[in-house]
């Protein structure tokens, strides 16, 4: 099988090491620069420095071209800012021969959306497969969601993942990319349900990650995780979601992973912002994209649009926008009415 990865970045680069040991790869790189020091070490220094490629593995800064038609996957390795004008780019190179696979987790920011005149999803920030759908309909797509850290795939660490899509054919491309005897891949249908999952898991991650920073306690980290699974279950049902995809690995496994694993960038950001740090303080610390950050303003606006409660979620975008302070934050989740759990 013939793969190209679109993007250099730390997931993109794993998954590209990882399928490198059983297809043809090309892990493509924007900065030619970058390009070529990865072909020339046979590794990607800045972001997993002690992984070397696999002879399978090619690199390339080529123009995107007719080259790519010529793959059996194109997986985009993009941050959810940069998907619009990737799929802009593919949509006349590809048509709906070759599929194509994202690995971004999130929601477009509104204002990168092209705002409409209507309430729908392009005036309110899209996910993924809405973006597709809006300039590039004619591609194949899907997503490659779950509970993963970059370095782990990368090690050949046994880790489980969601290839979802509408389409039959492009979820079986992505099952039979990445399925190997490190990763097992399971498809899943259900596009919105797995897309909100790994997007509001997000957001929640930095809740978690406040928590944990302010040492309130493991009963309340575990009190935030089940009650930030109810947020995003409400959400993704609310936007036409399966309930059962939020007991998966898209759904529960990713927001414990990203929620408790000391690798997540997201629960970075609230361990930062817990010990004083300002936004731009923690975001600068990573050195990579926390796509909670960018994405949870979105969320809530369509979780409000729809009527949908998600206390948790307004409480991180206060704390983002400096509305409030970390300890008042938990004053406000913790002086909610007392409710049924259901």
């Amino acid at each position: 099988m013939k793969i190209a990865v679109l993007g250099a970045g730390a997931w993109g680069t794993a998954l590209a090491i990882n399928a490198g040991a059983h297809h043809d790869v090309t892990l493509w790189a924007r900065d030619v620069a970058q390009a070529h020091a990865m072909h020339a070490t046979r590794i990607n220094t800045r972001y997993l420095p002690d992984m070397p490629f696999s002879e399978r593995l090619q690199v390339s800064s080529d123009a995107l071209g007719p080259w790519l038609a010529q793959q059996d996957l194109v997986v985009i390795g993009s941050p959810m800012s940069g998907l619009r004008g990737m799929l802009m780019q593919l949509a006349p190179l590809l048509g709906s021969a070759v599929p194509v696979a994202w690995l971004c987790k999130g929601f477009e920011a509104a204002h990168e959306g092209h705002a409409s005149s209507d309430a729908s999803s392009s005036a309110m920030g899209c996910m993924a497969h809405e973006v597709l759908a809006q300039v590039a309909p004619a591609l194949r797509g899907g997503a490659l969601s779950g509970p993963s850290f970059a370095q782990e795939v990368a090690r050949g660490m046994p880790t489980a993942l969601v290839a979802a899509s509408s389409d039959a054919a492009t979820r079986d491309a992505m099952v039979h990319a990445f399925h190997n005897t490190s990763l097992r891949v399971y498809a899943n249908d259900d596009i919105v349900g797995v897309e909100v999952g790994g997007a509001v898991k997000n957001v929640l991650a930095i809740a978690t990650g406040l928590c944990d920073g302010l040492q309130l306690g493991l009963n309340a980290r575990a009190a935030l995780i089940t009650r930030g699974l109810a947020e995003i279950t409400r959400l993704g049902v609310a936007l036409g979601a399966k309930t059962e995809t939020f007991m998966g690995l898209s759904g529960l496994g990713d927001l414990v992973l990203t929620a408790t694993g000391d690798l997540s960038r997201n629960r970075q950001v609230g361990l930062a912002l817990a010990q004083g740090m300002s936004l731009q303080q923690a975001v600068d610390s990573l050195g990579h994209v926390a796509e909670g950050v960018y994405s949870a303003r979105t969320v809530v606006q369509r979780a409000q649009h729809l009527g949908v409660e998600m206390p948790i979620a307004q409480a991180v975008v206060a704390l983002l926008d400096g509305q409030m302070t970390p300890a008042q934050a938990v004053a406000v989740l913790m002086g909610r009415g007392a409710k049924g759990e259901n």
